[in-house]
């Protein structure tokens, strides 16, 4: 995530991800992982904590964004998450992890759509049940 930071350089005249990279700059940032025992040095606004997501969902007043897939899916298994935003761009490079995790059902209800330029789009569902 070194490309969004401030000092990097990033591209604010890109309209499309200049208002997500100043919310992404902006925003305390809590990192899981099961190999650092500390964050990097240079993460900004980055603390570390190993508890669970479930306490931090109850104790917290806001919005929780999960960017990563194997603490997604995590979410995903213990039905943790409401809502789901999916960023898709058209690009085929026939690798990688995959966006659901396998043995999950998910009820989505589509609420939102935007659509960018090069065809991008976010795609913003809700999770029933």
């Amino acid at each position: 995530m070194v490309y969004w930071r401030p000092r990097t350089g990033f591209p604010t005249s890109r309209s499309s991800c200049s208002n997500g990279a100043r919310q992404w700059q902006a925003a305390q940032k809590i990192v899981y992982s099961r190999t650092l025992a500390a964050p990097r040095a240079d993460a900004d606004r980055a603390r570390f904590r190993s508890d669970v997501v479930r306490r931090l969902k109850a104790d917290v007043r806001h919005d929780i964004t999960v960017d990563g897939p194997e603490l997604a899916a995590r979410g995903l298994r213990a039905a943790l998450v409401d809502e789901l935003q999916m960023v898709v761009c058209p690009v085929v490079v026939g690798a990688g992890k995959r966006f659901f995790p396998d043995r999950v059902r998910l009820k989505l209800e589509l609420v939102n759509d935007r659509r960018f330029r090069h065809a991008v789009v976010v795609l913003r569902y809700t999770v029933r049940g």
